[in-house]
Formats: structure tokens, sequence, C-alpha cells
């Protein structure tokens, strides 16, 4: 049945953070950001918004042992189904990887930008469930470990260049350990005069970075879609197959594999959403990494982000 609320609710958001690309695009074409400043703005992100959006997102829950177990779930299931997605696009599509153009869809079709663009969407349609931005936290954790093992071997189709390494020790890790740490020891450690200030400046602070986070992705993505040709953006039927994976395919492919288990309605809720989301930058950079069709890459992020205000409020509205 068709939730006009969540309809509304889901539309306004992405359509807000879709406005944010305005800045970046008229800035570029003023000349005034090329895409040779983008390298700055994502070592800010990477090392900065990214660990402060992790950490803030635990430091809004206090410790419950029920939540703590739907996070530690929701990091399997968020992991198997982008796995058993990538597993089944790579034995329909193997023989085809001489191609690199097959090989960025495999990735393209899972690959979603869950921390900064999905984790503003999914707290504003359950603003009453705090435990949502981890789940986009840990949506996002799980993306990375794919990203640099089975991500890196679909889009090389070379076993090795595949490592735990960087899945593991990168800032986003940081990010979690520090979060995790301070949500598993907030109950038993009771602060009081200077050192309770002292800790609260540092949330605060932590939650103001963070929130540059969304706005900063956003003005990236405007300077990159300035930079391109519209025509040659929207005339490639390629980008339509990725496009269409990523935004429609794939989070029905996981609605559809949650559907008979009884899971709690916001946990289902989370998984669909945060798989509909658009492609992560992530993509572009592993596409340029390996030379693995960087301009099918860049087009697909740029097309995802902008066709999702269509997709993600008629998925939100039919399915949750």
């Amino acid at each position: 049945m068709f939730n006009t609320a969540l309809f509304e609710t889901t539309l306004i958001n992405v359509i807000i953070l879709l406005i944010c690309i305005i800045p970046g695009y008229c800035l570029a074409k003023a000349s005034l950001l090329k895409t040779d400043h983008l390298p700055a703005f994502s070592v800010i992100l990477v090392y900065l918004c990214g660990p402060c959006l992790v950490m803030s997102a635990f430091f809004s829950l206090r410790y419950d042992a029920t939540e703590a177990l739907r996070m530690i779930l929701f990091f399997f299931v968020s992991l198997g189904l982008q796995l058993l997605f990538i597993i089944v696009l790579y034995f329909l599509l193997k023989r085809k990887y001489e191609e690199p153009k097959y090989r960025v869809l495999t990735i393209g079709a899972v690959l979603g930008n869950t921390g900064f663009f999905g984790l503003p969407v999914i707290t504003s349609l359950f603003p009453g469930y705090p435990v949502v931005a981890c789940y986009s936290v840990v949506f996002t954790v799980t993306m990375n470990l794919l990203v640099f093992t089975i991500g890196v071997f679909c889009l090389t189709n070379d076993r090795k260049y595949m490592s735990l390494k960087p899945a593991i020790m990168n800032p986003m890790s940081i990010g979690v350990v520090v979060g995790v740490a301070v949500y598993l020891l907030a109950p038993h450690v009771h602060l009081s005069g200077a050192a309770a200030s002292i800790a609260a400046r540092f949330a605060d602070t932590v939650g103001i970075v963070s929130r540059m986070s969304t706005p900063l992705c956003m003005t990236v993505l405007g300077v990159r879609l300035a930079s391109v040709s519209f025509r040659s953006l929207f005339t490639r039927s390629f980008v339509y197959m990725t496009t269409a994976l990523k935004l429609l395919v794939f989070p029905l492919f996981c609605w559809a594999i949650l559907l008979p288990f009884p899971l709690d309605p916001v946990f289902k809720a989370s998984v669909l959403v945060l798989a509909s989301v658009p492609n992560a930058s992530v993509m572009l950079s592993m596409a340029e990494l390996h030379h693995g069709e960087t301009e099918l890459a860049a087009n697909t992020l740029l097309v995802t982000t902008l066709l999702c205000f269509v997709s993600m409020p008629v998925l939100a509205s039919f399915l949750i």
C-alpha cells in the first residue's frame, strides 16, 4: 500500500540533499572551484568528517543490550546481502569480464553512499530511533570490507589486488573503535565537573564536524557534475543499466530476502533505505586506481545521485 507520509518525507529529504549539489556546481562554473581541488576535499571527508560521522552516531545512543545485538545482526545482514548480490552478478557476468564496464557494473550495483547520503535520510525517516544512525555506519563499514577485497577482485579480475588491511585499517575504523568504546563504557563511567564539561564539548565538536559531511560530499558531486557534458552523462545506455541495478534491483533484492524473517520493522526498513542510496564516490576512486572505465564510474555516480529523488521515495512509500 502506498504510504503518502513516507513518500513526502523521503522526497523532501532527498531533494534537500540534491539542492546541496548546486553550490558546488555554481562555484565550478564560475571557475572558483576546479576538479583539481577535489582531492583536498576528499582528504577532509575521509580523514576528518568520516570518523566524526561514525563517532557522533554512537555518541547519540545510550547503551541498550537489545540494540547492541541488533547492530551486530545488522553488520552480518548488510555484509551478507551485499556479498550475495555481488556473487550473483559475478557468475552472471564473469564471461564478459574482459570488458571493464561489466566489472564496474558489478561493484556499482552494490556500493552506496550509505554514510554521507544515507544517514541524514534514514534519521529523518525514523526520528524516534537514534539507532538507525548506527545502522548507517555499520552498513558503511561492511561496504568498506567488501570494497578492498571482493570489490577490488571484481574490478580488476585479479586476486593479487585483494587486501584486508586497508579494509580494516582506515579512518572510518578509528571512528568505529572510539564510538563503540564510548558507547560501551559510558554507562560505567560517571564524569563530573571539568571532565564532564570537556567530554560534552568534545561530543559537540564531533557533532558539528559530522554535520559538515553531507554538504561537503554533495559540493564535491556538484563540482564533478559541472565538469562533465550533460549529453555524455545521459546518452550512454550502460549507465542506466548500472543505475537500475543500484537504485531498484539491489534494494528490491534485499527486501525480498528479508521479507520472510521476523525482524524488527525498523531494522528491515533501514536495510531497504540504505540499499537504495546512490553510488558512493569510492567506486570512482577504485575505478581510477585500477584503470577500470572511470568515465562510466563517474557518470553512474552522478546519474544515481540525480535519479534517486524518484526511486528512493517510491521504494520507501510502497515497501516500508
